[in-house]
């Protein structure tokens, strides 16, 4: 059997704008805790060491690739290892989620932040890149690299961890133009060269995460934000691969963020994609939208979902289907295969 190269690929083929025969489809969390696979590792081995060790990485990376009929893999790790590099120190508590146990509160704080090389750094994901291409290359898949975004990347640095409303960073934000702009360019540069150095090892495509920019107005997104993600995508962008930026609860930032440079918006569930791609314009490919809880439903429920996403982008060329936001832990696998088969099989 011929395998086709990566190139030509329908994931590759639509963000260049070519019309391919099924709409492509890959799913944010697509190696997680919902596969069995994944939480057998998983019971031997903390989150930090599968993400910081080429092997276990590699083989994560994998697994739904291997078990679905996917258009493209995403290498497997988190958006906040990359801050250790810079300084800071990261463990994921059970209960709690991630913390940073010496947040960033001070203009000391800021200006001892270091950029690192990535090279070094983060050498365990660029390593499992490397190691997970063969295989990749077999199938003829693309593989999907990323980092976070400066403004989602500050607020866990800032925060020490999960909050509620952000608002120690919020308040940095509004109020230090001079420590914002250190602290947003140190993480610009460093997502940026990490991204950069990702495609260098083999990413085909690279991808933006902006978990919590939805809590922004748009007026502060663009005056204080988006300067900084436009670094992050210079920077990215010497690799010449495409960039895809998604955003959770994006919608009123659209239009700012259709002009920061990307290739691909990703959108949540919480916006029409005929809205969407209307403000976006023509160019752009915009890929979402499905409720990750849609897919916790009985099949004829998300069948009727996947319906109305497929309905929404009908006759768009420049459209990849996803969720809205990552997997959840409680998705039945058996929901995942069906939902990749029926997108492929739909016109």
């Amino acid at each position: 059997m011929t395998t086709t190269p990566v190139s030509q690929s329908r994931f590759l083929q639509r963000i260049q704008g070519v019309p391919t025969e099924t709409t492509p489809v890959w799913l944010m969390r697509q190696a997680g805790r919902y596969m069995p696979e994944y939480r057998a590792l998983r019971a031997r081995h903390t989150l930090l060491e599968m993400i910081r060790q080429p092997e276990l990485a590699a083989e994560v990376t994998l697994q739904p690739v291997s078990a679905f009929d996917l258009d493209a893999a995403i290498i497997f790790s988190d958006i906040l290892p990359p801050l250790e590099g810079m300084g800071l120190e990261l463990s994921f508590v059970k209960g709690e989620g991630p913390v940073i146990h010496n947040p960033v509160r001070t203009a000391g704080d800021i200006a001892a932040l270091r950029v690192p090389d990535p090279h070094e750094s983060m050498q365990g994901t660029l390593e499992a890149i490397r190691m997970v291409r063969p295989e990749l290359d077999a199938r003829g898949l693309p593989l999907i690299g990323f980092a976070g975004a400066p403004f989602t990347l500050a607020c866990y640095a800032v925060e020490g961890g999960k909050s509620r409303y952000h608002e120690n960073a919020r308040i940095l934000m509004l109020s230090e133009d001079a420590l914002w702009d250190q602290l947003m360019t140190k993480l610009a540069t460093t997502a940026g060269e990490f991204l950069l150095a990702q495609a260098e090892a083999g990413a085909n495509v690279l991808n933006i995460f902006d978990t919590w920019v939805g809590e922004l107005a748009p007026h502060h997104y663009e005056q204080r934000v988006l300067p900084y993600v436009r670094q992050m995508i210079d920077i990215a962008a010497g690799a010449g691969k495409p960039i895809i930026l998604f955003g959770v609860g994006n919608g009123p930032l659209l239009e700012a963020m259709g002009s920061s440079g990307v290739d691909v918006i990703g959108v949540d569930w919480r916006i029409d994609l005929r809205i969407a791609r209307r403000r976006l314009g023509p160019d752009l490919v915009l890929q979402g939208n499905l409720d990750p809880v849609a897919l916790l439903a009985p099949w004829d429920v998300l069948r009727r979902e996947i319906d109305a996403v497929l309905a929404q982008a009908k006759g768009d060329e420049r459209f990849i289907f996803n969720l809205g936001h990552g997997v959840l832990p409680a998705t039945p696998v058996d929901n995942v295969r069906r939902l990749i088969e029926y997108v492929h099989e739909a016109r």
